[in-house]
């Protein structure tokens, strides 16, 4: 009763390439074959593939990046995790009253 609302049967998934069915043997065969002159080809594809150059900016941009994530790595590696939680424990103290979570059980 209570599933009478849900579709039955497999899932039908959009994508690119077509999905057959797979009823004989002869199928399974021809499938193989299909796979492996798409793989053939993947791999003629790959030899070709032209090395895209970037642009001053890109390469500034990515410069900083790469130089902002070793700061954070340094920052991160300077305190260890007690010396964190010390440290957020301070700010949170430091806080007002006006921040403190609400209590929201009923029972007290």
């Amino acid at each position: 009763m209570e599933y009478e609302v849900c579709a039955k049967g497999a899932l039908k998934l959009k994508s690119d390439c077509e999905v057959k069915k797979r009823r004989r043997k002869t199928d399974k065969k021809k499938l193989l074959k299909e796979m492996s002159e798409v793989s053939e080809v993947t791999k003629e594809e790959k030899s070709q593939i032209i090395e895209v150059k970037r642009t001053k900016a890109e390469l500034a941009f990515q410069k900083m990046q790469e130089k902002m994530q070793k700061e954070r790595i340094k920052q991160k590696a300077a305190m260890t995790h007690k010396q964190r939680v010390e440290e957020f424990n301070r700010h949170l103290d430091s806080l007002t009253e006006h921040f403190d979570i609400p209590k929201v059980s009923w029972t007290k």
